[in-house]
């Protein structure tokens, strides 16, 4: 009898095992055809224009790569389905079809799903470059402040690529300023120069930055000068350390040839320095001046930085910049 029952024992475990890898083979066999059949399907919408519902086909695809533990055709799926419905949102706008955001939502929801993949992959390279995806895509269809969290959230995912974490955060600050945060873009641009000095390419024996670094540095430096002659800060004993250093090197009173700004033009510098002392002389007729001479050296965001700084000596907005 205890044989018999050893035999009946072996024989349950023997069939309960069978039993799953026949399941196991048919639902892999179903996920295969299920993933053939919405990729057919999805190329056909696409084709005939039908956006939303190529993007569904989509989706259907990354459930069945799911399924079948493949996460990179799980990612590629969803985010060839965020991008349908993005595209789709876009049409509908430049038709200007009456609809409550439903593709965009869709799409939002597609990308997160699809960065989280390829985070859980230990690719955050991939993943920050979804979130600059989303975010150029919110910042062309006018939404700026949605941008910026996804502008932030690439930039963290690219630690390990200053350069490219710099870029981001950029997009960031231009982001704020769009939004008329200029508090909040002065402490981005504080933010990107402190990056650079700490994790930038540096000469020799100095802490000076060299190459694309330099670059940002001058850049956020006459943005951050300009920010602060928009937002009116109090005395320089009450700033901020960081802000309070940056004005003292345009101050007159404490210039000195020899300490100038190493990493701006030596025209830049002094005309930055004349801009520093109008405002603080409230002095609208030579800020006018300064404006045409500064013109041709600024990009287009700060010159509208320092256009917004003439404004406001001329006519205040009242509006708490």
């Amino acid at each position: 009898m205890a044989a018999e029952g050893d035999f009946l024992a072996r024989y349950r475990a023997v069939s309960n095992k069978l039993k799953k890898l026949f399941l196991h083979v048919y639902f892999t066999f179903i996920s295969l055809c299920s993933l053939v059949l919405s990729g057919q399907l999805a190329k056909e919408l696409k084709q005939q224009d039908c956006l939303q519902y190529a993007a569904f086909c989509n989706l259907a695809m990354a459930r069945c790569e799911q399924t079948l533990f493949n996460a990179p055709g799980e990612a590629l799926a969803l985010t060839d389905a965020a991008r349908l419905f993005l595209s789709s949102e876009k049409e509908n706008r430049a038709l200007q079809a009456p609809g409550f955001d439903e593709h965009l939502q869709a799409a939002l929801n597609c990308y997160s799903f699809a960065i989280k993949v390829y985070i859980e992959m230990n690719q955050p390279v991939m993943a920050a470059s979804l979130c600059l995806e989303l975010g150029n895509a919110l910042k062309e269809m006018n939404r700026p402040g949605e941008a910026i969290v996804h502008y932030q959230r690439a930039a963290e995912l690219q630690t390990q690529t200053p350069i490219e974490a710099l870029l981001s955060m950029g997009e960031m600050a231009t982001c704020k300023i769009l939004t008329r945060d200029y508090d909040g873009a002065l402490s981005v641009f504080t933010e990107m120069q402190l990056v650079c000095q700490e994790r930038g390419l540096q000469l020799p024996g100095t802490t000076t930055p060299v190459g694309a670094f330099l670059d940002i540095v001058a850049k956020c430096e006459i943005s951050r000068v300009l920010l602060l002659m928009l937002l009116e800060q109090p005395p320089p004993q009450k700033l901020l350390p960081e802000h309070a250093q940056t004005l003292e090197r345009y101050a007159w009173e404490s210039f000195d040839p020899h300490s100038q700004v190493t990493f701006l033009p030596e025209n830049v510098f002094l005309l930055l320095q004349s801009v520093v002392m109008a405002c603080q002389e409230k002095d609208t007729e030579s800020l006018k001046s300064l404006q045409t001479e500064l013109w041709p050296f600024l990009t287009a965001e700060q010159n509208h930085l320092l256009h917004l700084v003439v404004q406001e000596r001329i006519t205040p907005s009242g509006q708490g910049i």
